[in-house]
């Protein structure tokens, strides 16, 4: 019950517990052991061992791969997807990365001049069309812009969507069929628990996404959407959001993610 209480989903849960079981059945306890020690370690290990099957370095990523680098950013609205995208762009120009944004959230108002702030302060060419225009469009043009100019790096903004909306994922699929990202990524709260979990795997099943980013993962002690969002998608968590300014932004470390949990 435990889990379910931290947000981990019922198919998780019920993974990490026979996890446990088969760590601890027939093992032999040493006299003056502590059982609740024993069997935290047990809990950490699977917990560990989720989150360690599909490890994936960002920047070696960055630095190994054909330039440029399209990234698309997919979710729905309010959780972060835009100051994520500010927060990769800072990080990027930090590793002496040139970078692009494509303003491909067409559809909020204020969307293209929220995000072109961002373009400003950092100091990164920002593409865009007019409001209302096609987001597949946005993101090409900003995908030949990279290639002509020698750019390093795509960050391509999507409009937020539920993952509910049968016509607004049929869009998201043709962004992604024109400008064929290199990556994918999935961007939620931490904090909303197995709603985040069940739109990652709504995503997924219509794109699909290649990671996930949590947001707000400062507000959130329990891990469970994490973990939960790592094992179903079976892709892995890539960022953390801890904060509003460009550097709270973590790679993802899953011993520093369940020391934690357990803190």
């Amino acid at each position: 019950m435990s889990l379910l209480e931290s947000d981990i989903a019922i198919s998780v849960s019920e993974k990490i517990v026979n996890d446990v079981k088969q760590e601890l059945v027939g093992s032999r306890k040493k006299i003056g052991s502590n059982t609740s020690k024993i069997v935290e370690d047990a809990l950490k290990k699977s917990i560990n061992d989720v989150m360690s099957a599909n490890v994936f370095d960002f920047d070696e990523f960055i630095d190994s791969h054909e330039k440029p680098v399209n990234i698309v950013f997919v979710g729905i609205n309010g959780t972060g997807k835009t100051t994520s995208i500010a927060k990769i762009a800072h990080r990027l120009k930090a590793m002496n990365k040139s970078v692009v944004i494509a303003a491909g959230d067409t559809f909020r108002a204020g969307a293209i001049d929220q995000i072109a702030v961002h373009a400003e302060r950092i100091g990164v060419k920002l593409i865009k069309h007019q409001e209302g225009g096609d987001p597949a469009a946005v993101v090409y043009d900003a995908v030949q812009y990279a290639k002509a100019h020698d750019s390093d790096v795509v960050l391509s903004d999507t409009a937020g969507r539920m993952h509910t909306n049968v016509n607004l994922m049929a869009q998201l699929q043709k962004i992604c069929r024109v400008s064929a990202p290199d990556l994918v990524l999935f961007v939620d709260e931490a904090v909303a628990g197995n709603d985040a979990v069940e739109r990652a795997e709504q995503f997924n099943e219509a794109v699909p996404v290649d990671g996930s980013i949590l947001t707000k993962t400062d507000a959130d002690s329990k891990g469970g959407a994490a973990i939960s969002i790592a094992y179903i998608t079976g892709k892995p968590i890539v960022f953390l959001g801890l904060g509003q300014e460009y550097e709270d932004l973590k790679k993802f470390d899953p011993q520093w993610f369940v020391d934690q949990i357990f803190s």
